[in-house]
């Protein structure tokens, strides 16, 4: 019965062991198309403004620290920001996000997941353009939001945001240009 039992735990170990060796295997092509987005890695420091409503414009500075994780398979991006109280000059944390792009070799795809501090999440497919990339995401009122983040030819952050009811006309209400710092 010991030998049984020997056996047994020898064969699953065996079992987990190659299983482990083959879930860390590289996906070197997963890993080449995350390369693509290399160029926002670093950390950036800027500012900008939001519009949450029709002529409600409020300023914001911060930060965006941008990592290559787990060996470039993925790319962590952190957000923190604040901006002045409506009814004060004190500076309070309007924004603050993390969000990981990942490449999905299977779907041929890019996919964006963010969260919020207040606990809100998305799931986003990204798409490539030219020096840079662009996400979004239907909003529970049924609007299309969309994120356009591109680099200057200086080298800058450069990010809109902008809201469709209908898929065609565009509002931006969202700016930001932030510089490289590290």
């Amino acid at each position: 019965m010991r030998y049984f039992r020997s056996a047994v735990l020898s064969f699953a170990i065996a079992i987990l062991s190659a299983l482990a060796t083959n879930a860390q295997a590289p996906a070197s092509t997963s890993k080449a198309d995350m390369k693509k987005l290399d160029f926002m890695i670093g950390k950036w420091k800027g500012g900008g403004w939001m519009e949450y409503s029709p002529g409600r414009r409020e300023s914001f500075r911060g930060t965006e620290t941008v990592e290559s994780k787990l060996g470039g398979a993925v790319i962590q991006v952190e957000g923190l920001h604040y901006g002045k109280q409506a009814t004060s000059d004190k500076e309070v944390v309007i924004h603050n996000a993390l969000g990981i792009l990942s490449y999905d070799e299977q779907a041929k795809l890019y996919h964006f997941h963010a969260w919020l501090a207040n606990g809100r999440y998305t799931k986003a497919e990204v798409n490539l353009i030219d020096s840079g990339w662009q996400w979004g995401y239907r909003d529970p009122r049924g609007a299309t939001v969309r994120f356009t983040i591109k680099l200057t030819e200086k080298g800058d952050w450069h990010e809109i945001g902008e809201v469709s009811t209908d898929g065609k006309t565009w509002r931006q209400f969202f700016e930001m240009n932030m510089q490289r710092v590290k």
